[in-house]
């Protein structure tokens, strides 16, 4: 049982049985006037079978459609020829005619059906029955009014099953894209928070390294150091609060860093800004900041560097980002982790390029540039 019939609903096959059996019933009721209205002798046992034989196959029209439209046909054939007694008018063909044209399984059928009956109803109606022009026109157009009307059924529930389709489609295409944003939505927050710890972390390390080294020796310069770990301590519980309040439905999020945000980030760093700052997205201003952030962790992290200069270099067409350092120099992901391969990553999401490599002389230096702000107003 369906689940509409455990609740006491008809389903829809029961629906159908229903009909199914309404429809034998009234043609039934409608083949039977014949037997009332005679004289003796008109009815015999073979004219009964052949009455029933145009309205018991009815109840397997939607199963078996085209045999249920050659039985009922050939029994209604003979009951026009046999006439003990015949019909009025055929009910079960009309019927059986309406249910291959509209439940058909196969195209050749259909059309079989349709050239069947506008190739042998005519000389029928006139030849045989002789027909006047207007019973012909009945007799002609019955056939082919229950044929169009099938037809139109048929072509009704296609179209219906067919936006219904593009409907289920629709909603799995929804499904998909809402999957699709949620799990670039935790990649990036991935890459935020690797970012963050990776870039904390770093400082903390160097720093408490540090530490113990000047305690004795350069106090002012040990306090600094101990400053500097509480404070990128701080500043990494704050941008992890932040991203954490983003994966919780219904918490107000807190806005992403921004350009305004790379003085707090560049108090140990030379910060340098050319051209005329001009208005950019707001996934702009986020992969400034976080390239900035990558750079200066793998300065710390690998370079050994004592100075690092940030540079903003504004054009009509784009911004241009460049970090530079005294280190060692080297490859930013030779260590292992993401490095350049996150910076280019992030420089590519908002249509950018970005590379790195040793300066001549000693440094290394990681360029990005971010094009497209003649469409930013």
């Amino acid at each position: 049982m369906g689940g509409l019939e455990r609740l006491g609903i008809p389903g829809p096959r029961t629906v159908d049985r229903v009909i199914d059996v309404a429809v034998v019933i009234a043609v039934a009721i409608a083949s039977s006037v014949p037997f009332v209205d005679t004289g003796p002798g008109a009815v015999t046992p073979l004219g009964v079978v052949l009455n029933l034989g145009t309205v018991i196959p009815l109840l397997w029209r939607r199963r078996w459609p085209f045999g249920v439209m050659v039985v009922v046909g050939t029994a209604a054939t003979l009951v026009s020829l046999y006439h003990r007694p015949g019909q009025y008018l055929q009910y079960g063909g009309l019927v059986a005619i309406y249910s291959l044209a509209s439940l058909g399984r196969k195209r050749w059928q259909r059309i079989g059906l349709l050239v069947l009956i506008l190739v042998t109803f005519p000389p029928a109606s006139l030849l045989l029955k002789h027909n006047d022009a207007a019973e012909f026109m009945f007799t002609f157009l019955l056939p082919v009014a229950a044929f169009l009307a099938g037809s139109l059924e048929r072509s009704h529930r296609e179209h219906a099953a067919a936006l219904r389709e593009r409907a289920d489609q629709l909603e799995r295409e929804r499904a998909a894209e809402a999957a699709r944003a949620a799990a670039e939505e935790r990649a990036r927050v991935a890459r935020d928070m690797h970012d963050i710890l990776a870039h904390a972390v770093s400082l903390m390390v160097v720093q408490a390294e540090a530490g113990p080294v000047v305690v004795r020796t350069d106090p002012d310069r040990a306090e600094r150091a101990f400053d500097a770990i509480a404070d990128a301590g701080r500043d990494a519980m704050v941008q992890l609060r932040r991203l954490l309040g983003v994966l919780k439905a219904g918490e107000d999020r807190s806005p992403q860093p921004t350009l305004a945000s790379l003085p707090e980030l560049l108090r140990d760093a030379t910060f340098e800004e050319t051209g005329v700052r001009r208005p950019v997205p707001p996934d702009t201003e986020v992969a400034v900041y976080r390239i900035v952030q990558e750079a200066l962790t793998n300065t710390v992290k690998h370079a050994r560097a004592t100075q690092v200069a940030v540079r903003l270099r504004w054009t009509p067409t784009c911004l241009e980002l460049s970090i530079t350092d005294d280190g060692v120099g080297g490859d930013v992901s030779s260590s292992g982790g993401h490095g350049l391969v996150g910076i280019r990553e992030r420089a590519a999401a908002c249509g950018g390029t970005a590379e790195a490599g040793p300066l001549v002389g000693g440094g290394f230096e990681v360029r990005a540039r971010l094009p497209g702000l003649e469409g930013v107003s």
